[in-house]
This record gives structure tokens, sequence and C-alpha cells, in this order.
């Protein structure tokens, strides 16, 4: 089976972010984006860069492709100040996390497409479980044979990436006690989670011959590895952060991704071997990010050393700092430090929750609207010395999600 790779002109970049639809009463999820897509109409057209999703309480803003983030979260902005008035109608919020805090998996709806009632209807209850936000970020590459040691190395960082972005700490109204509970509920589908690694496109190609033949997946684009190439696109896709609560964070993913892969293709140019670590390594990184976030100790090369998340993340902004320049994203890239001192959006949450005077998860679902209008992460004692007010308050923090979810 042949994979075209259509090339793309290097490290152009594109985000893409997924968005949950919240009613402003209730702070649940509503199944409203049918009819929030149907009302983002420009010049007669359906808004481009406003996409829906598997389910119905999500739509997902997308920028065009760009030279540079600044240009992307520029797309990104406009794109979610056309929204808000349109969702402000239906008194519906966009809110940005990994998942919601409280809202029942199981009731929610699916769009109505082949595609997505083929996987539930495969995949059952772990299908129904994909009550799941992420940002995905594309960089172009120029060259086929530069994709797979590219993907190889991004591999290497699943664990920093993970922990950086993590902000799924709390699953139907419970602590899981990870920082990433998305992370370890998108693996349960059979194509997702750590890639499989490849020296050779032609290797790759025989994989996805395999999965078509014996009625795995349909194509290509149904491989959902947390970093994977795009073929039709001409791009290394990394798909391992958790959904973003504001835009800082989303350039700040974007930032690293956009410079970690020109950083691999400077490298071999130069005629350098990219590292890459074995899948099981890989794999133990990934639990141990989602698990313990920016505390967790991950393996670092293939003879085993291992380092904190947070010295990591600090070693590896020294060595991208000259391509941020480069690319003209140093504003962007210095969000993670931003991250860093506020603390990641699932500790943030969980020192909103603790602080909680009355509802805790209601006040995580404000805390995560108030960081979207913000802009930037909010400092938990920043949000909770706030005024607040607009948005009744359920006696129960669950009632909402246990009946018929509201349009």
């Amino acid at each position: 089976m042949t994979l075209t790779f259509t090339p793309s002109p290097r490290s152009t970049i594109g985000i893409e972010w997924e968005l949950q639809l919240v009613d402003k009463d209730s702070n649940d999820l509503r199944q409203a984006a049918d009819a929030v897509i149907d009302k983002a109409v420009v010049d007669g057209r359906r808004h481009p860069h406003v996409h829906r999703e598997m389910l119905l309480n999500t739509v997902e803003v997308v920028s065009g492709a760009h030279r540079s983030v600044a240009e992307c979260m520029a797309d990104i902005r406009r794109t979610v100040a056309f929204l808000r008035p349109l969702t402000d109608e239906l008194r519906i919020d966009l809110v940005g996390a990994g998942t919601h805090p409280f809202a029942t998996p199981g009731h929610q709806r699916v769009t109505n497409t082949r595609r997505y009632a083929q996987l539930v209807e495969r995949t059952q209850y772990w299908g129904r479980q994909m009550l799941l936000y992420g940002v995905h970020v594309h960089v172009g590459v120029e060259e086929r044979d530069k994709v797979l040691p590219i993907q190889a190395t991004l591999a290497c960082w699943i664990g920093h990436l993970q922990a950086i972005s993590a902000s799924s700490p709390v699953w139907a109204g419970e602590d899981t006690g990870y920082a990433s509970n998305r992370a370890m509920v998108f693996q349960q589908l059979p194509t997702a989670g750590i890639p499989r690694r490849f020296t050779r496109w032609e290797d790759l190609e025989s994989y996805v011959q395999d999965m078509v033949r014996t009625g795995v997946v349909a194509g290509f684009d149904e491989i959902r590895w947390d970093v994977r190439p795009s073929p039709k696109l001409g791009t290394v896709e990394n798909r391992v952060f958790d959904g973003a609560s504001n835009a800082l964070e989303v350039a700040a993913f974007a930032a690293l991704t956009h410079c970690m892969v020109e950083l691999c293709s400077r490298r071999l140019d130069r005629g350098e071997e990219l590292p890459w670590l074995p899948d099981w390594f890989v794999a133990e990184n990934k639990w141990r990010s989602a698990r313990y976030g920016l505390d967790a100790r991950l393996i670092v090369d293939r003879d085993g050393r291992q380092e904190n998340a947070r010295e990591g993340l600090a070693r590896l902004l020294e060595i991208l700092c000259p391509i941020a320049e480069d690319l003209g994203c140093s504003q962007e890239l210095a969000g993670v430090e931003e991250i860093l001192r506020v603390g990641a959006a699932y500790e943030r949450q969980r020192a909103v929750a603790a602080a909680s005077q009355g509802h805790p998860l209601d006040d995580v679902v404000e805390f995560l609207r108030s960081e979207m209008r913000a802009d930037r992460p909010l400092e938990p004692a920043e949000f909770l010395r706030a005024p607040r007010g607009g948005t009744a308050t359920r006696e129960d923090p669950h009632a909402n999600s246990r009946g018929a979810s509201r349009l």
C-alpha cells in the first residue's frame, strides 16, 4: 500500500484547539456543536476555522498554515472572538481542559457521522468514554525521509510534553490521582497512544496495509498516535498535549513543537543521527507523566538515565532558545516558563478545588472559564480573590450530568 507523503514548506505550522461547550447556568457540558457551527457562517459559508469533533459538546478551532506561531495564534484568537457572541446567545461559554471535571462520559452525544458511529460501535464502552480534549500542532517537513526520525525523537519527549500540558486530574467528579487522566483513557483505543517506531517509510506503509486489510482502520487518519506523520498535509503532528485552558498555553505548546521539529531537521541536515528511545521506555514515560505530571522522573536515554520533568523542560528550553529566535517564537516559548512558575493546569485545578468554600468542581469550571477569558494561566489565589457571580450554583455538583443534556 502506497502512503504518499506530500512535502510542505519547511517548518510551516498549524494549530488545532479542541474546546468544550459549557452551559453558563449549570457549568455542565452542552450538546450544542451543531447549533454553534450552523451559526458560524462567513460570507454564506461555514467558517473555515471552526470544525466538528466526535462529540456534540465540542468545537475545534484551527489556524491556517503559517510561518510563525504568532500568525497561527492570530487566527485562533480571531476565531474565538468570532464565536463568543454566537455562544453567548446560547448561554454557552468556550472552555479548555483535557476533560470536564464532572460531566458523565456516557451521557454525551456523538456527532452524527458514519465515521464516529463506526468508532463507537467497534470500541463500545471505551469509545463512549472519549470525553477528551487536546491541542494538536502540525509542523511542515520538506523531505519524507526526515519524518520518521523526527517522530522518533519527539517520542523521547512525550513525557515532558504531557507533563507541562496535563490538565485532566478530575474525571466524572472524582480526582483520579493522575495529572492527565485523558492520556490514560485515550490510549484504550487500539490505535491511540505511543507511536510505533519505524526506520523506513516502506515499513510504515506495510503496517498501514496490515491495519487496513485486517479491518482495524479504514485509513491512516484513524491511527491516532501521540506523534504521527500527516502524509496528506506533509507534516509531523504532535497530539500529546492535553487541552489547554488559555491562549498562552496553546502558544507555548505550539512553540515547543515548532522549535523541536526545526531542531531535528537541522541536525539531520548536518548528517547527525537523531536520538530515540525503545518503545517500553516511551510507554513508561507516558505513564509516569500522566500519573505524576511535572513531578515525574522520566527516562531520557537508552541507558536508562532519568531526570525530573521540570529539570528536563528547563534543559529543553535552553536547547530551543536559539531556534525560537530564528523562528520568531521566543515570546511564545517563554510561556513554558510562565506555566512552570504558576503551576501546570492540573496543579492549578487542584489548588482551586482544595480552597473551595462550597462546590469544588463548580469552582474548577469557573476557574477554567476565567482562564479562557484572561488568555493566560491564573494563579489560584488570584482567581479566588476576584469577585464572581452570574452563574447559578447547583446544590448537587453532579445533578445536571445525570439528566438529559440541554440544548
